[in-house]
C-alpha cells in the first residue's frame, strides 16, 4: 500500500507544482487512485500526511508511473518550467534514464493532446535502456 499511496502522493506534489490543483488534475488522479485499489479514506490521507516516497521496484512500473505524470502534467493542456522541472526530477529519483526522460517529453508535443503512445514511450526507453 505504501507504494501505491507514494504513487499518488508524487502526482499530488506534479499536480501543485504550478500552485494550483485544478479539477482535471483532481479527477484525474482520483480516477488513478480508484484504478490502483486505494480506498476514499486512503486517498484523504494524502492530502493530511507526509507519505515516503517509493519508486515501484520493477522498471516498467516506474516507467508506467512516469507515463501517468506527464498525462497528469498535460491534462490541463498548460505546463510550465515548474512542472516540467519537477516531472524531471521525480523520473530521476524513480531511476529512470535522464535522456530517455528528455526525449519523451520533446517527443510528446509530436501528438494530439501531448498523449505519448505507450509502444513509443516503451521504445524509447528501451532504447536507453540502463
Amino acid at each position: 500500500m505504501d507504494e501505491k499511496l507514494s504513487l499518488l502522493a508524487d502526482l499530488i506534489k506534479l499536480a501543485n507544482a504550478d500552485g494550483q490543483f485544478k479539477e482535471e488534475e483532481q479527477r484525474f488522479i482520483y480516477a488513478i487512485a480508484q484504478q490502483i485499489g486505494v480506498s476514499p479514506k486512503d486517498y484523504t490521507r494524502l492530502f493530511n500526511e507526509h507519505i515516503k516516497s517509493t519508486p515501484p521496484k520493477l522498471e516498467i512500473d516506474r516507467i508506467v508511473q512516469f507515463q501517468r505524470l506527464v498525462l497528469l502534467m498535460n491534462v490541463d493542456e498548460n505546463s510550465n518550467s515548474d512542472e516540467i522541472n519537477m516531472i524531471k526530477n521525480l523520473g530521476l529519483k524513480m531511476g529512470l534514464n535522464p535522456i530517455a526522460i528528455k526525449q519523451v517529453l520533446s517527443e510528446m508535443h509530436n501528438y494530439p493532446n501531448k498523449m505519448l503512445p505507450p509502444e513509443k514511450l516503451i521504445e524509447i526507453f528501451k532504447l536507453h535502456h540502463n
